[in-house]
């Protein structure tokens, strides 16, 4: 892939995403700022990230592990994902912006992939785990999995953030669940009215790339057998957290059902 495609399809991504979150950016900021005060706090580190090593769990194409490693130019970041044709987007983009920072990950939320983690990080300790619009993918006794898992791979005083959508109960919350409904909608509908791509479309867009194309069918056979998903609410996740021995979680940053949820071991 060149340089020019692969910077077209995380644009047309970045455009894409922004089209379902409609305060994308501002998201991404706070995360970034969670992680500055984590550094300003901790004497191993400085305010570049030397010394950092930040775990971005379901990856994608590397939309905030890029964030994450412009914004702490030392800093350096392991993305994990079990979707090969993101992660080949992933290590590509990211070697070209950021040589050597960046590490794939090819492994299994629902598997052993705190092996595969802990090698890649080889004697490094990981000291922040993130992730974006990607965990409500899980089950919720896979997520509660994950959750046990990050508590033990994180040092005390760890970080982890969480951004996405965490729904509302639309039985006991109507009119939360029905505002946050109506602002996805007009958001999504003023975004193609512009030309954004939908999801969809941008995987078609992927799919004319050769070199990604191939990865096509072994992409449909791992996610062949993965049923679709229940919300889990907000208030699971930090139950969840505070069971796996995180001291402290909550909500970080919030817009109607879009969330971020921050814990520290």
């Amino acid at each position: 892939m060149s340089g020019e495609s692969l910077s077209a399809l995380i644009r047309s991504w970045d455009d894409q995403q922004a089209a379902y979150i409609m305060h994308r950016e501002q998201r991404f900021a706070i995360m970034l700022d969670a992680i500055a005060h984590l550094l300003a706090g901790a004497d191993e580190f400085d305010e570049n990230g030397a010394g950092l090593t930040v775990l971005d769990v379901a990856c994608g194409p590397g939309s905030l592990s890029q964030r994450i490693l412009d914004r702490f130019p030392e800093a350096r970041v392991i993305g994990i994902d079990y979707d090969p044709v993101l992660l080949r987007i992933a290590g590509a983009w990211l070697e070209g912006r950021h040589p050597g920072r960046f590490t794939p990950v090819d492994a299994d939320l629902a598997g052993n992939w705190p092996a595969a983690v802990e090698a890649a990080a080889k004697t490094a300790a990981i000291h922040v785990a993130v992730s974006s619009t990607a965990l409500h993918w899980l089950a919720p006794h896979r997520l509660v999995a994950v959750y046990e898992r990050l508590g033990e791979l994180l040092p005390e005083g760890g970080l982890f953030l969480n951004a996405d959508h965490l729904r509302y109960d639309s039985r006991t919350q109507p009119f939360l669940a029905t505002g946050a409904g109506e602002d996805d909608a007009r958001t999504q509908r003023e975004a193609y009215a512009r030309g954004v791509l939908s999801w969809d479309q941008w995987w078609d867009q992927v799919m004319t790339v050769p070199e990604l194309a191939a990865l096509r069918p072994e992409r449909e056979r791992r996610f062949a057998d993965r049923p679709p998903t229940i919300d889990a609410p907000v208030e699971l996740h930090l139950s969840a957290l505070g069971a796996a021995g995180f001291r402290e979680a909550g909500v970080l940053w919030r817009f109607w059902d879009d969330v971020v949820v921050l814990a520290r071991r």
